[in-house]
This record gives C-alpha cells, sequence and structure tokens, in this order.
C-alpha cells in the first residue's frame, strides 16, 4: 500500500442525494482531527432540483488550493456526473466508488481503460433502505464504505454525523450512524481492496471550517455591523442568512429588502444615522446599486458593499466563479465617484478584508467594496481557530467613526475641507448637528452648490483621502524570491493556485515569485514597482476573458519601461484556476526565457 497523506474526493449525483451535505460531515469530522481540508460545492442553476457535486480535499499538510486531480471519484449518479466530467478530473489511476444500483450509460462514458482498473461497486440505496429504512439515507452509507477504504477518521465521521443531525429525532441520528456502520461493514466483509492508496495522517488539536461567506459575515458582527440590509442573490445569500441569524443576538438589526435598489438605500439612511452599515450582493446587484455607491460618494457616507462574484454578462453562470467584476467596481458609476476596493483571497481573509472595508470605511466616511467570489464564497477551509481572534487584526483594529467636537458645533460644516479630507461625522440626535446630506454637489456645510470652482474644490476634498489611504495601508502577498526573474501578478482567488504552483517551481530549480494585492483600489504602485524591475517577464493570471486586472496595470505601470515583458494569462470564468495551469505555464516561459540566454 501506498501511504498519503493527500487526498482529494469528488462525489457526484443529484439534487437531494445529500452530496453537499456528505462532504460538509466529511470535512467537519476531518478537521476535528486537526487536518487541513479544503471543500468546493458545484449545483446546477436550477432553482430547484438538478445536479450536484463536491470536491473534498483532506491532507495531513497544509493545502492551497483543490486540488488539480480526483483521487477517488464517488458516484451516486452517472447520469449527472457526466454534467461535471469538465469540471471533476481524474487521475490516470483514479480510484471509483459507485452504487451497484446506478449502471454507467452507454453513451459518453468518460473513462479511459486505466481509470476503470480500480472501481468498487457498493449497493449504497439498498443497504440504505435495509439498515436505515430509508434510500435517503444513502450518502450516509457511501461515507462509511469510503471511511472503511481509504482509513479515514471513523470516530471522527460517527461523532460529525451526529452533529450534522442534532436538531433531529434521536431514531433519526441513530438510524444515520447504522446507515454508516452498514457502509463500514460490507466493504469489510464484501469488498477486496486492491487499490494502492491509503490515507495516514497525525492526529492534532482540532481546526474551525468556515464558508468564505460566514467569514464574512463574521468579520462584520466583529467589526461592529449595527445594520444589514440585503437581497437574496446567488452565490452571496448565505452572508445574509447568517447575519440574519446572528446579529440579532447582537441588538443589531438584519433586513431582507424587495431589491438591491431597496437594499443601498436603506444602509445609506443607516449609516447616515450613526450605524455602521453593510450590504451583499453579486454582479447584477451591483448593477442596480450604481447609483447609491455615488451617493454614498457625494454624501461621504461610510458603508461596505460585498459583491461574491459570479460568472456573468447578465443572469450568466449563477452558480460558477468568475473575476470579471473588476472594472464594475472600480469605475462603476457616474461622475468622478471615489470608492475603496479590496480583494479577499481565500477564507480566512474574508474574515480580515471584511473587518478592514469597515476600519476604511469609518475613518475615511466613504464606501468601501468587498470583492469575493464564489470560488470563495461557497468553498469550506480549515482555519486555525486563534487566527479569528482579535490579536490577529493587528492594524485593522475597529474603527468608530469621530463625533463633532463641542466647537465644531458651534457652526457645524459637515464638509468642511481639511488636510486629509475627511471632515467630523454627525449623526441623527446630535444637537447642532443637523445637516444636509444629499447627492447633489453643496458646500462645506451641505447647501447645494452649483458653480464650477466649488465643485472643483469638493471634488478635490473627497478623492484627497486616497492620499492618506494609500499611505496607511500597504498588504501584498510576495512568494518566491525577491530577485526572481520570472514573476507572476495575480489577485483575489487565484491566489492559492499561483502560490502552490510557484513553490513547486521553485522547488524544481525555476526562480519565480508572486505579488497578491489586497487593496486594489486605490492602487499601491510602489510594492509592484520594487517587484517588477528585476524581472525579464510577468505573468498577469486572472480569471477575465477581457484581462481586465491586465488593463487595469497597465494604467499604471509602465512595464517596458522596466524592459518587462507582460504575458497575459486570462481565461473565462465557471472554474477557477488549477494549480498545473499555473506550473505549466511557468514552465512554458521559463524554458523560453532561458532559450534567449
Amino acid at each position: 500500500m501506498l501511504n498519503n497523506k493527500n487526498i482529494v474526493i469528488g462525489i457526484a449525483g443529484s439534487g437531494g442525494e445529500g452530496i453537499i451535505s456528505a462532504g460538509e460531515i466529511l470535512v467537519n469530522a476531518a478537521s476535528s482531527e486537526g487536518l487541513f481540508v479544503f471543500m468546493l460545492k458545484s449545483v446546477g442553476a436550477q432553482i430547484r432540483g438538478g445536479e450536484s457535486s463536491i470536491r473534498v480535499r483532506v491532507s495531513d499538510l497544509p493545502v492551497q488550493s483543490q486540488g488539480d486531480r480526483i483521487d477517488v471519484l464517488v458516484v451516486l449518479s452517472w447520469k449527472n456526473f457526466l454534467r461535471f466530467k469538465s469540471e471533476l478530473q481524474l487521475e490516470e489511476k483514479v480510484i471509483i466508488v459507485s452504487d451497484t444500483d446506478d449502471p454507467m450509460p452507454d453513451e459518453e462514458i468518460p473513462l479511459t481503460e486505466s481509470q476503470r482498473e480500480f472501481w468498487y461497486k457498493i449497493p449504497f440505496a439498498k443497504l440504505a433502505e435495509e439498515h436505515a429504512g430509508t434510500h435517503q439515507a444513502k450518502n450516509i452509507v457511501m461515507l462509511g464504505a469510503i471511511s472503511e477504504i481509504f482509513s479515514l477518521p471513523r470516530e471522527a465521521l460517527s461523532k460529525s454525523i451526529k452533529k450534522k443531525f442534532k436538531y433531529k429525532t434521536p431514531e433519526i441520528i441513530e438510524s444515520n450512524i447504522k446507515a454508516m456502520v452498514a457502509g463500514v461493514e460490507y466493504v469489510k466483509t464484501q469488498v477486496v481492496k486492491n487499490d494502492p492508496l491509503t490515507f495516514e495522517y497525525q492526529h492534532r488539536e482540532p481546526r474551525l471550517v468556515m464558508q468564505g461567506n460566514e467569514a464574512v459575515a463574521l468579520g462584520a458582527i466583529y467589526a461592529g455591523l449595527d445594520y444589514y440590509a440585503g437581497y437574496p442573490i446567488t452565490p452571496s445569500t448565505e452572508i445574509m442568512e447568517w447575519i440574519s441569524r446572528y446579529l440579532p443576538q447582537r441588538d443589531g438589526i438584519a433586513m431582507q429588502m424587495e431589491d438591491e435598489l431597496a437594499s443601498i438605500n436603506a444602509i445609506l439612511g443607516a449609516s447616515f444615522a450613526g450605524k455602521k452599515a453593510m450590504t451583499a450582493t453579486s454582479g447584477p446587484g451591483i448593477s442596480l446599486m450604481s447609483e447609491g455607491i455615488g451617493l454614498a460618494s457625494m454624501a461621504e457616507l461610510p458603508v461596505v458593499i460585498i459583491n461574491v462574484q459570479r460568472g456573468g454578462p447578465s443572469t450568466g453562470l449563477p452558480t460558477k466563479t468568475e473575476q470579471a467584476d473588476l472594472m464594475q467596481a472600480i469605475w462603476g458609476g457616474h461622475g468622478d465617484s471615489p470608492r475603496v476596493v479590496i480583494a479577499p483571497c481565500d477564507v480566512e481573509d474574508c474574515f480580515d478584508s471584511t473587518v478592514l472595508a469597515f476600519y476604511i470605511a469609518e475613518k475615511y466616511q466613504c464606501p468601501v467594496i468587498v470583492l469575493s467570489d464564489q470560488f470563495i464564497g461557497h468553498r469550506k477551509e480549515s482555519i486555525n481557530p486563534e487566527s479569528m481572534r482579535g490579536s490577529k487584526v493587528g492594524f485593522r483594529k475597529i474603527y468608530h467613526r469621530d463625533t463633532p467636537s463641542a466647537e465644531d458645533l458651534k457652526d457645524y460644516h459637515r464638509f468642511k475641507i481639511t488636510e486629509t479630507g475627511v471632515s467630523p461625522m454627525s449623526y441623527l440626535g446630535i444637537k447642532g448637528g443637523e445637516y444636509l446630506g444629499s447627492g447633489i454637489e453643496h458646500d462645506e456645510k451641505g447647501s447645494p452648490r452649483g458653480d464650477a470652482a466649488n465643485h472643483a474644490k469638493m471634488t478635490e476634498k473627497r478623492w484627497k483621502k486616497f492620499e492618506y489611504i494609500k499611505e496607511e495601508f500597504r498588504f501584498e502577498r510576495f512568494y518566491g524570491p525577491k530577485d526572481a526573474k520570472l514573476g507572476i501578478i495575480a489577485w483575489g482567488s487565484t491566489k492559492g493556485a499561483v502560490k502552490e504552483a510557484v513553490l513547486k517551481a521553485n522547488a524544481m530549480g525555476m526562480s519565480v515569485g508572486a505579488i497578491i494585492p489586497q487593496i486594489i483600489y486605490p492602487f499601491l504602485i510602489e510594492p509592484f514597482k520594487e517587484f517588477i524591475k528585476n524581472k525579464d517577464r510577468v505573468i498577469i493570471a486572472e480569471m477575465s476573458y477581457a484581462g481586465q486586472f491586465r488593463r487595469y496595470l497597465r494604467g499604471f505601470l509602465r512595464f517596458s519601461q522596466y524592459g518587462v515583458k507582460v504575458v497575459p494569462f486570462a481565461k473565462a470564468g465557471g472554474a477557477p484556476f488549477m494549480v498545473e495551469e499555473i506550473l505549466n505555464k511557468i514552465i512554458k516561459e521559463w524554458k523560453e526565457m532561458e532559450a534567449r540566454r
């Protein structure tokens, strides 16, 4: 047997077969043993029913990505697996576990001869009926079976099942445990293991499992969120669900609005009243919020807007990922409308970025957009619980807006010209602090003014904040040697695949470095100048067919001045980058560089 410290399991089936629930049970069991986990889920765009699949990576070592290829393929429905065959890339020696009573269809058979070598056929549905009294427990039978075949943590799995169904009756919990045991016993007595894979690991302290959207919601509440207004839209809905459950416990208010127009205007009203306010949506919702974001810029109201990007345009791919809302986030609005754009790159960073977004919004009195995406928002990762405590936030401390002093209130100028562009901010109930906070251009007191000279002065005031934001914040991730001749620039969720590929390339003897920014706008140019000055060529990797990030960078960086060749590596969304894709691109460019020397 080969001892393997890393295993990637893909499970596919029909909606309603408990595919995602099975993945969550497995992930929670593994993390309780201190293992590193990474889970992706994929569902059809249908509102009800359809197909679903998951990819679970379990490792004894830290992981940065979802894993390129599936080591173990579990199929509860071959018909629905075929819909995911482009997403569940299989190892050449993949191990297959399928339901005996669901034969593979003759058409479109996606397996090579070598991929059929290790194949276990187990009667999941039949065993579920016999031992749990319902075929719906076949996903639990399946978990028991694969835990026995691949030496996955059995006791932890049992505890995870009990936790998953803790709000059900004792009878339901017991029937699911029986289903798991049935899968285990069937393998012990009826299956002869002939594959070369077994999983070994070292037990450690339990790790925390979170979804990206949950981490955003937790970060918002940690930062002091008072008021949330939103409209459900895939793939951001879990943020609203989580906040609706927990924000009222902290005396906050969460409201489901009739649409995104109402949502953005509701949080603007809450901010005007002195409350920390946030909404969450996806690309189509941001389109509707565009005018409201402009109002936040003009009235200098601190609000946080989360955009969990999905494939577009229009309705596009509601359940798939993409990084094509970049231009919309930065410049999506009429007039010179300043806003800050932050991009988290993993689940833990969703927490940090949201806290940072509130800090910047409150301190600099402006809208802040957090650009997450479906790949981060819907995936689950294991995190060290200590890393989520307040001590980790460091410079991203909680900021509470400054209110006018008694001296300020004698003749209150809400939009007073200051050195930093930030003025004392009143709110409802402060005597003497009344002001007009409208979307029309105004003078320092807030009174409407239509002359060009005043507009120029107030526009400069609003944009002056960027100078101080750029001075206060600098957070980029660097991987690989500083003097590397080949560089990679990426952003957001592409980080994991880039980091893993760079580490592999360096281990193979190639000198490659990468930079991943967290604050996208305003653009912090100095770290990028430092990064590219020694490079011969730079790959720009992004999930945007039009290369939005590359076009954005070229507005600030003149790569030709440094003698750097830019290599675009842009692809349409739908599926995130694999490590193999990035690594193959690195190898190709490295060989070309070597040939020119």
